[in-house]
């Protein structure tokens, strides 16, 4: 009977044994790698893994419709890429607005909120660009569309909050995303983003040039870009020389002379767009008794003599197509330098895009845009550049934006950023960025001044040099 009992309870342990490790089993499954999640999204492809200490990094193709209000009418491979550190973490989506780098980076933003980062490629630029290119499908709602799909295919993957950024054109698309999506994301930092308005009124970029920097610094610019016109037979030589020795050609813009005079009106622009006050130590003092070489480095350096030719501006036709549609791009005027040196003027974006290509533009886009903003920003932030140009024409809040902020960074170039606020707003804006990631300390909301970026700084993931770009485009 003792026997029969002892038999029975043994029995009953190991049922319950058996049954224990199987709910454990059932309880812990393996985990799904993270590759592999982003891989069964429909439409996601590998292009390649990169490592990175701390991150995964994928450059994916996703696929997208050329057209988001047909579908049906055919799909391209748009390029993306994820920095990925934890599915527990808020996630930053970032756009340059142009073409996306392949190499693991990190967005200001990211860093502040020690989150993922998934970083798009603006449709039409290379690779991601519909073959054959329908360019009347290149227009601001059909881009924040492409980010709404992207969006909403890594939301269930990335289920914390999100927000997006983005520099210069990038600060652009972040504003426009927001503008038609304004359910998708928990906030907005948009980085010098240029606002323009009305097309036809740019004496803000006359009244910018007018004052910015020091008068000295101001002199010797003008002094080298008149010069650089009045010298136009002996550089144009040189130029010939350069463009013959490159093999360099000017169908787009229409000739070798077009181009000279488009690099030499950028040089000023140029200039504050991507240097400092202290550079200005840089620049001929007296131009007038400079050498031609002197005069041609200088335009060189800063406006770049290969950029209007037709391969310097083939990358860029993407841009200079939406400037000349729905953007709008800036006419400046130059009271240092007489009309006789003056034969084209800052030319629109028409001259720069081939004629094959047809463009009307749409005066009422940025107009929307800038109405939804005033009335209706919601948890965004617009950082520019004392210094910057294209800051000239900002975006500005009106009585309906909520927990909206513009603010601007002293002495600062394109490059500005959160970083180099006042410490005051820096704290602000830290603290604001943190709250809308849905990762600020019980500390830091009592006492913004707390803010600090939640990640600690990496040299190379982290670089904040602005990269020199042709002038006269954001």
């Amino acid at each position: 009977m003792r026997k029969a009992l002892r038999w029975l309870l043994a029995l009953v342990v190991l049922i319950g044994t058996v049954s224990t490790a199987g709910a454990a089993t059932a309880a812990e499954p393996k985990a799904v790698d993270i590759k592999d999640r982003l891989l069964s999204i429909p439409g996601m492809s590998l292009i390649e893994e990169k490592p990175y200490t701390g991150y995964r990094f994928f450059v994916l193709n996703y696929t997208q419709p050329v057209d988001h209000r047909r579908p049906s009418k055919g799909t391209f491979q748009q390029r993306i890429t994820v920095l990925h550190k934890d599915t527990a973490r808020p996630t930053v989506f970032y756009t340059g607005g142009y073409s996306v780098s392949t190499n693991p980076s990190r967005r200001e933003p990211t860093q502040i909120v020690d989150g993922n980062q998934v970083s798009m490629e603006y449709r039409y630029f290379t690779p991601s660009r519909p073959e054959p290119a329908d360019w009347s499908k290149l227009d601001i709602w059909q881009a924040a569309s492409d980010q709404h799909r992207i969006f909403k295919a890594l939301k269930p993957l990335y289920s914390e909050n999100w927000i997006s950024t983005g520099g210069s054109k990038g600060g652009m698309t972040a504003t426009y995303y927001e503008r038609f999506y304004p359910r998708d994301m928990d906030g907005v930092v948009a980085y010098v983003a240029p606002n323009d308005v009305v097309n036809r009124e740019d004496r803000a970029y006359d009244r910018f040039f007018a004052r910015v920097g020091t008068e000295e610094c101001r002199d010797r610019l003008n002094g080298v870009q008149r010069e650089a016109l009045v010298r136009r037979a002996p550089l144009k030589e040189k130029y010939e020389a350069y463009a013959a020795e490159n093999g360099y050609t000017f169908d787009t813009v229409g000739s070798l002379d077009r181009a000279y005079e488009a690099v030499v009106l950028d040089y000023v622009w140029g200039f504050w767009q991507y240097s400092t006050l202290k550079d200005c130590a840089d620049i001929p003092a007296d131009a007038k008794n400079a050498t031609d070489d002197e005069i041609w480095n200088s335009v060189n350096t800063i406006s770049g003599f290969s950029f209007y030719t037709d391969q310097g501006l083939a990358p860029y036709t993407p841009y200079y197509y939406q400037a000349g549609t729905q953007l709008g791009a800036p006419t400046i005027h130059f009271p240092h330098i007489e009309k006789k040196y003056i034969r084209y003027g800052y030319q629109p974006p028409r001259n720069f895009v081939p004629r094959s290509i047809p463009m009307r533009f749409e005066p009422w886009v940025m107009r929307d845009v800038d109405r939804w903003v005033r009335h209706n920003a919601d948890q965004m932030l617009f950082v520019y550049g004392e210094n910057d140009p294209w800051g000239a024409e900002p975006f500005r809040l009106g009585r309906g934006a909520h927990d909206s902020y513009v603010l601007t960074a002293p002495g600062m170039n394109h490059g500005a950023n959160v970083a180099g606020l006042v410490p005051e707003e820096k704290a602000l804006a830290t603290a604001r960025i943190l709250d809308w990631a849905g990762v600020a300390s019980a500390e830091v909301q009592a006492n913004p001044s707390a803010a600090e970026p939640l990640a600690t700084f990496d040299a190379k993931l982290d670089k904040r040099d602005v990269q020199r770009e042709p002038a006269l485009r954001p």
